[in-house]
């Protein structure tokens, strides 16, 4: 049995043993503590607090809060009004609930007769904060966390400075790999370029809360970056430190300080966060064919808007700046003066744009079939794909076995290798996973395909392959703010016409 299971249980165990014997110290009966829903009910009772709270403790993600406050209410019953104490209360409850509930010298007084020592100023803001930090902490990791784009990888169905939340409920929220962290922060340390915001002294196993749903084809999702776990602390996650290695060779990745600086790792939850779209479940088979997405060999049902690269020619004159941005064309470059252009585009802007006068022609820019890009997943010459022309490729389900062979392993070497934590390796084209000669693996997670709705312009599971279930963050919901970085707040910043929208 694992061993954090075990502790788990221990703890609980610990934690309901504390409060039989604080009931009893309360007048109520300690077998009460052993009923679901009942030993709430004698708890809030006990505390004094109204039973309205019983609501809150229905609901899942804010009944972990709304328990913890309860936790502080049982010590202040026991005269416990320090921040310390009530913070190892919080903290520590399989030993503190223990204390409280059979030392001797700690009694039981009824809320109501007790007076509470008046705080300073000082105290009472610190407290607040304290209170708040707390609160702000628990509905960020557990329900809902806010997100900014930062590039055009999605473009157009999010744009560069939509503010949105992403619902972490919806799907189950992850129990934190790395849990002593500085508060509001992702991986590094604010005002600072590489100083970690976590302590890795204490690393949970992945764990994820029930959800109120299962992620489907084409839920735009917030996930870990899966190349994340190694990188260059020059290049960040801009660029992937696999592929620095494919180009330039570890030896001198490894030892050149000067341009990759140093090589760092990072745990799952710290890793950086990507947004694309889910375009294939556990299970699915994906292919592309000149760049048209097929999921188990049906063309993609897209709901948000695609856009891909495109030559345009006209006339010999420039295309007007302000009808580009009337079809909301970010990239576009002029290859030369005579009038041709390398734009990306909508299904729509195309449309609009064979309409212009001086437009010659606007075709697709796309990399035929057969042509190797050896920075495509899986990295390997055996399989000549491209972003255009891609598969078929079957996406990893848990519980589902796969034949093995030194020709396929580059496919799956990642996950059995990294994402699954085993030893791999190959003598004499024979394979062995921890330490047994094999010909096939079962997987122990579910994986997905994440692609950009921006298709030429998307660092994605075309470059790196598939997202295990344990990187999954949430999924995007809702944008309540819409910012154009390029415009002063009094020509245009806020793009009125792209708040308060569900996310599709």
């Amino acid at each position: 049995m694992n061993i954090y299971l075990i502790l788990n249980i221990v703890f609980f165990i610990l934690s309901i043993i504390g409060l039989w014997a604080i009931f009893e110290k309360a007048g109520q009966k300690g077998w009460a503590t052993l009923i679901p829903f009942y030993n709430l009910y004698i708890w809030l009772k006990i505390i004094k607090k109204p039973l309205w709270w019983y609501i809150f403790l229905l609901i899942p993600f804010i009944n972990v809060f709304v328990v913890l406050l309860m936790i502080v209410e049982i010590a202040k019953c026991f005269r416990k009004y320090g921040l310390g104490p009530q913070a190892l209360a919080v903290i520590f409850p399989f030993a503190y609930l223990p204390y409280l509930g059979f030392s001797k010298n700690e009694h039981y007084t009824d809320p109501d007769k007790v007076t509470p020592p008046k705080k300073s100023f000082v105290r009472e803001w610190v407290d607040a904060i304290i209170f708040a930090v707390i609160a702000a902490s628990i509905i960020r990791i557990f329900l809902v966390e806010a997100y900014t784009i930062p590039t055009s990888s999605m473009e157009k169905s999010l744009l560069i400075g939509d503010y949105l939340f992403v619902s972490k409920i919806n799907i189950g929220a992850r129990v934190p790999n790395t849990p002593l962290s500085f508060p509001f922060v992702h991986h590094t340390m604010p005002l600072t370029e590489s100083s970690k915001s976590y302590l890795e002294w204490i690393e949970l196993p992945y764990r994820r809360f029930p959800g109120w749903s299962t992620i489907d084809n084409m839920d735009v999702i917030v996930f870990n970056y899966p190349d994340g776990d190694t990188l260059s602390n020059k290049f960040q996650s801009n660029v992937s430190y696999y592929q620095l290695v494919r180009q330039f060779g570890r030896d001198n990745v490894w030892k050149n300080k000067q341009y990759f600086g140093d090589i760092i790792a990072r745990p799952i939850d710290k890793r950086e966060n990507f947004i694309k779209r889910c375009i294939g479940i556990a299970g699915d088979t994906i292919e592309i064919i000149n760049r048209i997405v097929y999921i188990n060999g049906q063309e993609e049902q897209h709901p948000g808007e695609k856009q891909f690269k495109y030559r345009v020619r006209t006339d010999g004159s420039s295309i007007n700046t302000r009808n580009l941005e009337k079809l909301g064309v970010i990239e576009q470059i002029e290859k030369d003066n005579q009038g041709n252009y390398e734009m990306t585009l909508t299904d729509e802007a195309v449309e609009k744009l064979r309409n212009y006068s001086n437009v010659r022609m606007v075709e697709p820019i796309t990399i035929p079939p057969g042509y190797w890009d050896p920075n495509i997943f899986p990295h390997d010459s055996n399989f000549r794909w491209n972003v255009d022309n891609f598969g078929p490729i079957v996406v990893p389900q848990k519980g589902v076995t796969v034949p093995l062979t030194v020709e396929n392993l580059p496919v799956y070497q990642r996950i059995i290798d990294v994402f699954e934590n085993n030893d791999l390796e190959t003598r004499d084209n024979i394979i062995y996973i921890n330490g047994a000669q094999t010909d096939r693996y079962t997987f122990k997670m579910d994986y997905f395909w994440m692609m950009g709705d921006n298709r030429h312009n998307s660092a994605d599971s075309r470059y790196w392959g598939f997202v295990p279930e344990d990187h999954v963050v949430g999924e995007a919901v809702f944008v309540w703010l819409s910012l154009d970085e390029k415009k002063s707040l009094f020509d245009g910043k806020i793009r009125w016409d792209k708040l308060l929208r569900v996310v599709k």
